[in-house]
């Protein structure tokens, strides 16, 4: 079993990855939810190079991927669930749910901490939504992210199958809460019962300061009702909202030399950081 997971782990993100950034693309062609002012060979050619580049910077500075870490852990009996007796199908779905709760937090954080939000905001600096700006992370956010994950794998003790799942599923679904597609109304409130929606998602892209700070969800919807920090929609609606942030509005700043720089720049209007862990949440 785990020389299986090690060896097909690539070849199974690889094929999900593609099967889904495909289906989404052409949802988006054929049902798009808001017309996009910024052309795809404006936009994608960037967001699709910067995964190239975190998926290198990821292999060099972290060797053991994160189903690796948890077979080492397991071999070893670290982590809390490596020193308790339950069933197999429950230690995996406790750690794909408390993967996904470490996340959320993980969000949260680098909104709250200003450093920490000078890596992300490449993220949110994407004049357009849909599928690829869920891809478009910053190889240093992508480094610090990577580094929680394998802390929090070993520490939990998590399943080797659950990691991989945890990672699949977290992948598939940035892209497809990301997505430029057009869902029937009443299917999207039921969905994100379940899941994270793009209509939800896209609230947390808006330029307004209080919706970019709500639904950090990417996967499961229920962290940001849980804390606080749910927002059902854009006050401006998803066709009139504006899509990014304030200080990074030009075309040069969709260039991938301009994305890697962008948190080394300092632009004229300072973004105040006002922690969302401390104003949303009611466990504090």
């Amino acid at each position: 079993m785990s020389d299986t997971l090690l060896t097909h782990e690539p070849l199974i993100r690889g094929a999900v990855f593609t099967l889904v950034l495909l289906s989404m693309a052409v949802w988006e062609v054929v049902a798009g939810q808001r017309p996009q002012r910024y052309l795809r060979r404006q936009r994608w050619p960037s967001n699709l190079l910067i995964v190239a580049l975190d998926t290198l910077a990821v292999r060099l500075v972290f060797p053991l991927a994160a189903v690796g870490t948890a077979l080492v852990a397991a071999e070893h009996g670290w982590g809390i669930l490596n020193m308790v007796a339950i069933p197999v199908w429950l230690a995996v779905a406790a750690s794909v749910v408390v993967l996904d709760l470490a996340i959320y937090f993980q969000h949260r954080l680098f909104h709250a901490v200003p450093w920490l939000w000078r890596l992300h905001r490449m993220h949110h600096a994407d004049l357009e939504f849909d599928v690829t700006t869920g891809l478009r992370f910053h190889p240093l956010e992508i480094l610090i992210s990577r580094g929680i994950k394998l802390a929090v794998v070993a520490v939990l003790g998590a399943p080797a199958l659950s990691v991989l799942i945890f990672e699949v599923v977290l992948n598939a679904t940035s892209m497809f809460n990301h997505g430029n597609v057009r869902l029937p109304v009443r299917g999207d409130r039921w969905l994100r019962l379940l899941v994270v929606t793009p209509d939800m998602h896209r609230v947390h892209h808006s330029i307004v300061r209080r919706e970019t700070d709500s639904n950090f969800g990417f996967n499961l919807p229920w962290w940001d009702r849980l804390f606080g920090t749910y927002r059902d929609q854009p006050a401006a609606g998803h066709l009139g909202m504006t899509i990014g942030i304030e200080d990074f509005r030009e075309l040069r700043d969709l260039r991938l030399d301009r994305m890697l720089i962008q948190p080394f720049l300092n632009p004229h209007r300072h973004r105040e950081a006002v922690s969302p862990l401390r104003d949303c949440c009611p466990f504090r």
